[in-house]
């Protein structure tokens, strides 16, 4: 997570309670603050920014149309539940 090609230099501002917490990650970890918050934010990104963007693109298709009745859905998984069921009594 070394700073290099494809970077670029960001500033925020931080409550002192979390700032603190972040120094305090950091000097366990023997790493800068900057790796810290790296890691924070690829982790976010990856786990609700990648939810977010989900949904985004799920009203972005919905907005082309591209939607499955919920009939249809609804019958799929009743389908699935009922070989599964069946699959259950006879096992």
């Amino acid at each position: 997570m070394a700073d290099g090609v494809g970077s670029m230099p960001i500033s925020l501002r931080v409550p002192n309670d979390l700032l603190q917490k972040l120094d305090e990650i950091a000097s366990a970890m023997d790493r800068p603050r900057s790796w810290v918050c790296l890691r924070a934010l690829r982790l976010y990104v990856a786990d609700e920014g990648a939810e977010i963007l989900d949904v985004k693109e799920g009203m972005a298709q919905l907005d082309r149309g591209e939607s499955v009745p919920l009939d249809d859905v609804i019958g799929e998984l009743e389908e699935v539940v009922a070989k599964a069921e069946a699959k259950h009594t006879v096992g």
